[in-house]
């Protein structure tokens, strides 16, 4: 009776749970590397902004240098993707990185950008994948079928060298020949499905964008939308997905803010000043499941907020030059055209969410929070406490 009520149930999961596994193998993927392309992605905006300000030029060494910092991360990406998507999915790393490494050789690439390349007579159809995400992602996924089948028909005296060998060979060749030019059309389709949606209006995908991404956060559905923003910088150099991240982070922020200066509980305020500041910095999820959430109604502010900046932000053609989720350590990747407009919408956005916080009305120190609070604190001798009997012999 178990198992029909359990296969009664599943059809209506399916569709979910595919889902699912896709978000959590995504996020599996990227995870590991958002803090490093965070990094990068600050080194990018602030080699911008020195060349902006005329204190470096491109064409001098110390900007070749600065960029080879800020810029090989991205230029292999390839590379690192093999790796962490190796380890999610159950392939060796090494390996997975060893094709990665084909995919990215400079000699390889140059050739490419020079035209056509054969191997025994056969051509290779060119393509870009430096900065690129999917080609990595299907060789990846051939990788893993593979290394599963050669591991269990190979004899053990042998497989442990002929198994790398063959996956290089096989995933490396058919890489080049298919998964490569088929993850292009991938890319391609992504980005000008994408940029069809943007030119249709800018400011009602920041409406939309904007007003629910925080909400795809506490799904863990915001990660979908990471390979889109990193394919956008590899097709066409920039990307405006995260340009609609910025202005939620920041109503974020100061629907924390209100909810610390209405409350009356000590302990809690400090709780909701951090999350606030740490909210700042792009790290929502302490703001979000720790003060706004449970309180429910200054959530509704920071999607409505959130919504009106990224209005402001669908008005104003900011784009953002590399990958890294908005913050403050963060905002130079924005610089260029429609920057300080972009600015303008992540400070509205605080100070609607603030202000609207503040007007709502709801319980802001919740009984179970106090509770809470008072049993983290040590028990003090005479107040209250019970103090067990001792057993005599």
């Amino acid at each position: 009776m178990a198992k029909l009520k359990e296969r009664e149930e599943q059809p209506g999961k399916k569709g979910g749970a595919f889902f699912a596994r896709i978000v959590d193998g995504i996020s599996g993927v990227f995870m590991p590397l958002v803090n490093l392309m965070s990094a990068a992605g600050i080194m990018k905006g602030l080699l911008t902004l020195l060349v902006s300000c005329g204190v470096l030029r491109e064409d001098e060494s110390s900007y070749l240098v600065l960029n080879a910092m800020a810029d090989s991360l991205f230029y292999f990406l390839p590379m690192f993707l093999a790796y962490t998507a190796a380890q999610k999915f159950g392939a060796n790393p090494f390996t997975a990185m060893t094709i990665g490494g084909v995919l990215v050789f400079p000699a390889l690439t140059e050739a490419f950008e020079k035209g056509s390349v054969y191997l025994f007579g056969l051509e290779i159809i060119p393509v870009k994948y430096p900065y690129s995400v999917i080609p990595a992602l299907l060789a990846v996924g051939l990788l893993v079928w593979l290394e599963r089948l050669f591991n269990r028909i190979l004899p053990e005296l042998v497989k442990g060298f002929l198994t790398p060998f063959l996956c290089v060979a096989l995933v490396g060749g058919v890489s080049l020949f298919v998964l490569g030019p088929i993850g292009k059309v991938i890319g391609d389709w992504l980005a000008v499905g994408y940029q069809s949606v943007y030119q249709f209006s800018p400011v009602a995908a920041g409406i939309c964008l904007s007003g629910v991404v925080q909400l795809m956060v506490m799904f863990g559905f915001h990660w979908s939308l990471v390979p889109i923003a990193i394919n956008n910088i590899s097709v066409m150099g920039y990307d405006t997905v995260m340009t609609f991240f910025a202005p939620p982070v920041f109503a974020q922020t100061g629907a924390a803010l209100a909810v610390f200066v209405k409350s009356h509980d000590k302990a809690f305020k400090t709780t909701a000043l951090s999350a606030a500041v740490t909210a700042s910095f792009g790290v929502t999820e302490p703001a979000m499941f720790g003060v706004n959430l449970p309180r429910r109604k200054p959530m509704l502010a920071v999607c409505l907020s959130g919504a009106v900046g990224g209005a402001i932000v669908g008005c104003s053609g900011a784009t953002a030059a590399a990958f890294a989720f908005p913050g403050i350590p963060t905002m130079p990747i924005f610089i260029g055209p429609g920057f300080g407009v972009l600015l303008l919408a992540c400070l509205v956005s605080l100070i609607l969410s603030f202000v609207m916080t503040m007007l709502m009305r709801f319980e802001v120190d919740l009984p179970g929070q106090s509770k809470q609070e008072k049993e983290k604190q040590p028990a003090v001798e005479g107040a209250g406490t019970q103090v067990p009997p001792v057993e005599t012999k």
